[in-house]
C-alpha cells in the first residue's frame, strides 16, 4: 500500500524538524559563547605573556636610558599581528610612548569609561586583561605595571611602587572572526547531522508509526462507506496495538448500534408507508426531506425525484403561495389546517384535509414542518348526503302540509270543472264560443289533475314511498307537454319547436312525473330567452332514449352550473329552486339522468335520458 503524505506526517516532520533545529541552535549558541570565552581566555594568557615580554625588553632599554630605541620598540611591537596598540604610560597615566596616535587622551584618565571597566571592581577582583569598548572598537586590553625596582631608584623616587604602566590592546575582531568561522563549520556540520537525523526519524516514523496509523484511516473510511465488518489488523502488544483493539471494540459497538438504528428505521418506514394518509416532511425552505407512499400515490411522483424538491413542485398544485399551510406554519409556528381540492389523473376530484404541524428543537426553534394529507372525499360525500337528507326531510314536511292543505280546494275546483265540461258537452250546439269554453275547461281539468298528481307525489315523498310507475307512451307525453307549455311560450313571445317523436316508444315512469320534468325543462328554457327567442326539443329514439331541450337564451355561468340541481338554488329572481331538483329526482328514480351544457350569453342545452323498454311493452300489455 502506497503511503500518501497526510497532515499527520507533515505535522510530525515539521515538529521533529523544529525540535531538532531548535536543539542544535541552542547548542550552537551556547557553544559559540563558550568557544568565544575560550578564545578570549587563550588570547588573554597570550597577551599577558606577551606584555611581560615587552615589559622586560622595555625595562632593559630603560636601564640603558635609550629613549629612541624604546619608541622604536613600542612601534615594532604595535606592528605585530592582532596587536591594535601598545602604549607606555607614566605613573600619572600620561602616554609617553604609543604605537598609534592617541586621539582621545581623556580615555586614559582614571575616571574614563575605559578605565572604569576595571577600576570599578576591587583590586583583588581585577584581572590583568579585560575586553573593553573603546572609540576604535572592541579590544582585549592587557595592563602590565612597570614596577619601581631597586635598579630604577637612580632615576625614580624609591617611595613609588610603580614607575609606569604598559598597555597592550589586541584586536578582538580577529578573534571573533576566527570564532565565527569555527561556528560556521559547526553549524554546517550540525545542519548535515540534523538533516540526517530528521531523515532517519522520518523513515522510522513512516514505517513504524504512520503505516500502522494509516490502517486506522483506511478502516474508518471503509466503515463509513458501508463495510461495517472491516476491522484494524492487530499486531504486537504496544500502544498502537492496544489502540487497534479499542478501535475494533468501538467499531463493533457502532455496527451494533447502526444495525439497530437501521432496523428501527425500517420498521418506522414500514409503519409510515402503511398509513393511507400522505405524510410529507419539509425544511424551513419548504424542501422535501421525507415522503411516505401515501403522498407519492397522490402526487404520482418517484421518491428520488420528490426528495430535495420544493413542496410547490410536488403538492399537486392544490394550494397557492397566498394560502399555503406550511408557509403559515413557518410564519406563525402553530398548527395549520386547510381543505384542498385535488384532481386525480383520471379526471375525478378528491378532497384533501392538509394538516401542517411544526417540529421544534430543544431551544424551541422551528426546524421542520410535517404535512399530513387526509382524503376526506367520502366524509364530504357523507356530509353532503346528510345535508341532503335534512333538506329532503324539511322538504317532506313542507310538502306534506302543502299537499294536505291544497288537495281540498283542488278537489272542489275539479268537481266544478268536470260539471262545466258535462254541461258544455250536453247543451252545446257546436257553436265556436261553446267549443272554446269546452277546450279551456279541458285544459283547466288537465292542469288540476296534474296539480293533484304533484300533491300526491309530495305526499308519497314525505312518507318515503315511491310511485309504482307505469309504461308511458313518450309520443303522448311529449304532445301533452307541448300543449300545456304553448300558452306560456306565447305570453313570452318565444317560439317552441318540437321535433317529430316516433310512434311506439315507451318508457317506464310515472306519467305525471315525466310531464313535470319535461315542463320544467321547457319552462326554464322559455324564461331564459328574450322576446323573439326560440326553444327546440328533439327526441333521439336510441338506447337510452335522449330528449334534448335547447334554447338561445342567457346561458348559465360556470360557477353556478354545478349547483343548479340543488334544492332551493335558483338563478332566476322569484324562483323557488325546486324545479330542476325535483325533475332530476324523478328521472333518476326511473334509471335516467339529466345533464346540462351551457355557454353564457349563447344559451343552454339540457339532455334527459331514460332507458328504453323495447319488446317488454308488448309482453306486459299481452299479460
Amino acid at each position: 500500500m502506497r503511503l500518501r503524505p497526510s497532515s499527520t506526517a507533515v505535522g510530525l516532520a515539521i515538529g521533529i524538524t523544529v525540535a531538532v533545529s531548535a536543539t542544535f541552535a541552542v547548542a550552537a549558541y551556547f557553544y559559540s559563547l563558550h568557544h568565544f570565552e575560550s578564545l578570549i581566555e587563550t588570547a588573554r594568557t597570550t597577551a599577558v605573556a606577551q606584555g611581560e615580554l615587552i615589559r622586560s625588553a622595555l625595562e632593559h632599554q630603560m636601564m640603558e636610558n635609550d629613549r629612541s630605541l624604546i619608541a622604536e620598540m613600542i612601534h615594532s611591537f604595535g606592528r605585530q599581528p592582532r596587536v591594535e596598540n601598545v602604549m607606555l604610560l607614566d605613573r600619572h597615566g600620561v602616554a609617553k610612548y604609543s604605537s598609534s596616535p592617541v586621539t582621545a587622551p581623556g580615555d586614559l584618565l582614571i575616571g574614563s569609561p575605559t578605565c572604569q571597566a576595571c577600576h570599578r571592581y576591587p583590586a583583588d577582583q581585577r584581572g590583568p586583561s579585560r575586553v573593553i569598548e573603546t572609540r576604535g572598537g572592541t579590544v582585549l586590553r592587557t595592563v602590565v605595571p612597570v614596577r619601581n625596582r631597586e635598579a630604577c631608584h637612580q632615576c625614580h623616587d624609591p617611595s613609588h611602587g610603580v614607575n609606569g604602566i604598559l598597555i597592550l590592546d589586541l584586536n578582538v575582531g580577529e578573534i571573533r572572526a576566527s570564532m565565527n568561522q569555527d561556528l560556521r563549520w559547526m553549524i554546517g556540520g550540525s545542519g548535515a547531522l540534523t538533516l540526517l537525523l530528521i531523515g532517519a526519524i522520518a523513515v522510522v516514523v513512516r514505517l513504524v508509526l504512520l503505516k500502522r496509523l494509516q490502517q486506522f484511516e483506511t478502516t474508518a473510511r471503509l466503515i463509513a462507506g458501508g463495510d461495517l465488518n472491516r476491522r484494524v489488523p492487530i499486531e504486537g502488544s504496544d500502544t498502537i496495538s492496544w489502540l487497534g483493539r479499542e478501535f475494533n471494540s468501538m467499531a463493533d459497538s457502532i455496527t451494533g448500534l447502526l444495525g439497530e438504528v437501521r432496523s428501527q428505521r425500517e420498521r418506522l418506514e414500514t409503519v409510515i408507508n402503511s398509513i393511507d394518509d400522505g405524510i410529507l416532511v419539509l425544511d424551513p425552505q419548504r424542501k422535501v426531506i421525507a415522503a411516505n407512499d401515501g403522498f407519492l400515490r397522490r402526487s404520482g411522483g418517484i421518491r428520488e425525484q420528490v426528495l430535495g424538491c420544493c413542496c410547490r413542485d410536488t403538492s399537486l398544485g392544490v394550494c397557492s403561495a397566498g394560502d399555503c399551510p406550511t408557509l403559515d406554519c413557518l410564519n406563525s409556528g402553530s398548527r395549520q389546517v386547510r381543505i384542498c381540492e385535488r384532481h386525480n389523473p383520471d379526471g375525478t376530484v378528491a378532497w384533501e384535509e392538509v394538516h401542517a404541524s411544526p417540529i421544534l428543537d430543544g431551544s424551541g426553534r422551528l426546524i421542520q414542518v410535517v404535512e399530513v394529507w387526509r382524503d376526506i372525499s367520502d366524509r364530504r360525500a357523507a356530509e353532503a348526503r346528510l345535508a341532503e337528507s335534512h333538506r329532503m326531510a324539511s322538504l317532506g314536511m313542507l310538502a306534506s302540509g302543502f299537499s294536505h292543505e291544497l288537495n281540498t280546494p283542488l278537489a272542489t275546483v275539479l268537481t266544478c270543472i268536470e260539471s262545466i265540461c258535462r254541461e258544455t258537452h250536453a247543451g252545446g250546439n257546436g257553436t265556436p264560443d261553446w267549443n272554446r269554453v269546452a277546450q279551456s275547461a279541458t285544459i283547466a281539468r288537465d292542469q288540476v289533475l296534474r296539480c293533484r298528481g304533484i300533491t300526491q307525489h309530495f305526499l308519497r315523498m314525505s312518507r318515503g314511498q315511491t310511485s309504482p310507475g307505469d309504461i308511458v307512451d313518450l309520443h303522448a307525453a311529449v304532445s301533452a307537454v307541448t300543449r300545456l307549455i304553448e300558452p306560456t311560450a306565447r305570453a313570452h313571445s318565444v317560439k317552441i319547436d318540437v321535433g317529430p317523436v316516433p310512434q311506439g316508444i315507451h318508457v317506464r315512469a310515472d306519467d305525471a312525473e315525466l310531464q313535470h320534468s319535461l315542463i320544467n325543462l321547457l319552462l326554464n328554457a322559455v324564461q331564459a330567452c328574450k322576446p323573439g327567442g326560440s326553444v327546440t326539443m328533439a327526441v333521439d329514439a336510441g338506447n337510452p332514449i335522449r330528449i334534448r331541450v335547447t334554447d338561445d337564451g342567457c346561458g348559465i355561468a360556470p360557477e353556478h352550473l354545478r349547483r343548479i340541481f340543488e334544492p332551493f338554488v335558483s338563478m332566476r329572481k322569484g324562483g323557488t329552486g325546486l324545479g330542476l331538483f325535483l325533475s332530476l329526482n324523478f328521472v333518476r328514480q326511473w334509471g335516467g339522468d339529466i345533464t346540462v351544457e351551457s355557454d353564457p350569453g349563447r344559451g343552454s342545452s339540457f339532455e334527459l335520458t331514460l332507458p328504453t323498454l323495447g319488446g317488454v311493452v308488448a309482453q306486459e300489455r299481452a299479460s
